[in-house]
């Protein structure tokens, strides 16, 4: 039987769960379980079988993994294994499943031990993520892996690509250069810090990407990681549009 609040999270989930059970199990911490078999009355086995979410946590990972691969593989069609191995990490890292478990309050409807309900376990971002990962893996035996990738296309994908999405596609845009220039005879890229603005808190850096003894391009970021994929996004644009067809003037 669903508990009540069980069912306000199965609104939340857009998901009506066959197998109740699997959800009661997704949510219930390993430090539940002392609690919830002390609770019992009747001393069979069956009623002390109280188990927590660790193991469909282990599962929920693997289908993550793949789901999330073959959403990647339908959205950029033209990515290698490399690029589409790390933007696979960056889209289902424990930072983005805890910003989506606390997108639909998962923490409110978790079973916890008093140890962890003390000290605010309900939002500890390892547990929510877990916990998220535990629910992937429940609505999968449930109803199949259709379904679990229709949950993680509305919680997780779609919103990733919508809020991160250009940092997701320009994840390995480094990578993308030094194959480009290596294909091209051209030695590896050298970045070099052009200028650095701003105050410690707010810095501001500007690097320039260089090859041959030649400036391709420059990028500017917050940090220096994030000024080089720049720079090399730029070099890459440059490159596109020198080697695109130029229109014949008309007679």
């Amino acid at each position: 039987m669903t508990h009540n609040n069980d069912a306000r999270l199965e609104e939340k989930l857009g998901i009506r769960f066959k197998n109740p059970a699997l959800l009661d199990r997704a949510l219930t911490h390993s430090s539940a379980v002392p609690d919830l078999r002390a609770g019992q009355h009747d001393p069979s086995d069956a009623a002390r079988d109280i188990g927590n979410n660790e193991r469909l946590e282990f599962l929920g990972d693997a289908v993550l993994d793949l789901l999330a691969s073959e959403y990647l593989l339908e959205n950029f069609p033209d990515w290698k294994e490399g690029q589409l191995s790390k933007s696979r990490a960056r889209l289902v890292n424990a930072r983005s499943l805890e910003r989506a478990a606390r997108a639909i309050g998962l923490g409110e409807h978790l079973r916890l031990g008093r140890g962890e309900e003390k000290t605010g376990g309900r939002d500890k971002p390892a547990i929510l993520a877990d916990a998220l990962e535990a629910i992937v893996a429940a609505v999968f035996l449930d109803a199949g892996l259709q379904a679990a990738g229709d949950l993680l296309k509305r919680l997780l994908f779609d919103q990733a690509l919508e809020e991160r999405g250009e940092r997701i596609a320009d994840s390995d845009r480094k990578s993308a250069l030094q194959e480009l220039l290596q294909r091209n005879g051209h030695p590896p890229a050298e970045y070099r810090l052009a200028r650095e603005t701003g105050p410690d808190h707010r810095k501001l850096f500007l690097v320039e990407v260089w090859a041959d003894g030649a400036c391709l391009a420059s990028g500017e970021g917050k940090t220096k990681k994030e000024a080089e994929q720049q720079a090399a996004r730029s070099a890459l644009l440059q490159w596109e549009a020198a080697q695109a067809p130029t229109e014949k003037p008309k007679d």
